[in-house]
């Protein structure tokens, strides 16, 4: 159930803040974004889950198996998916494509190139952003926990909080700034159309966030 509430809100966040270029018709886009994201929230969270079942169920409990499954292998399904749910429910930017601009702010054409180019960067920064957020205080507990700083369950916890809070609040920052929000393409990257429609060497998009 957490793992379903924490998509839902990466994905309507990606929803909310992509590029607002429109090639279809508004509704039959924003139906099609909101069905596969509901599609990406769901395997999102299944695929989360699924370790921790999966040790439950059939597997030992051993202390390695338990560090690996539930404290360390968690991260990077956090950054994969969400990087996963980014690309689903922006999927029409890099399919009808997203303006390209000159230096002056002319819209010079639509590039699918550009709007591939958008997704990657955003999906990526978003990967960069939960993966190491939830890495880094998961190695912190364990250490905490093996060294015996917190007495009780209700201070490793706390400890945890604290750690989680501290790294998204510095990471959040980073991940922001890994690409500009302007995006810049090179002319000879887009298509055929529309390198006959300008001069110049370098154009440039709204990547959204």
């Amino acid at each position: 159930f957490l793992q379903f509430v924490f998509h839902i809100y990466t994905t309507g966040f990606a929803l909310l803040n992509g590029n607002g270029t429109a090639k279809a018709e508004e509704y039959s886009l924003q139906q099609k974004q909101i069905f596969c994201g509901l599609g990406a929230i769901t395997y999102a969270a299944c695929i989360g889950a699924l370790p921790l079942v999966f040790m439950d169920r059939y597997t030992s409990k051993s202390s390695l198996t338990e560090l690996v499954v539930k404290k360390l292998l968690p991260a990077p399904l956090f950054g994969l998916m969400s990087a996963f749910t980014v690309v689903v429910v922006r999927s029409p930017e890099f399919e009808n494509g997203i303006e390209v601009m000159d230096s002056n702010g002319k819209v010079v054409g639509v590039s699918q190139k550009a709007g591939e180019k958008a997704v990657k960067e955003t999906a990526l920064s978003r990967a960069v952003l939960f993966g190491t957020t939830f890495f880094l205080p998961a190695v912190l507990t364990y250490f905490v926990e093996r060294a015996k700083f917190a007495k009780t369950p209700h201070a490793l916890a706390s400890v945890r909080m604290f750690a989680v809070t501290s790294v998204l609040a510095g990471m959040l920052p980073v991940s922001l700034s890994m690409f500009p929000q302007c995006g810049v393409i090179k002319r000879a990257d887009l298509e055929p159309e529309i390198l006959s429609s300008t001069e110049e060497t370098e154009l440039f998009y709204n990547r959204g966030i």
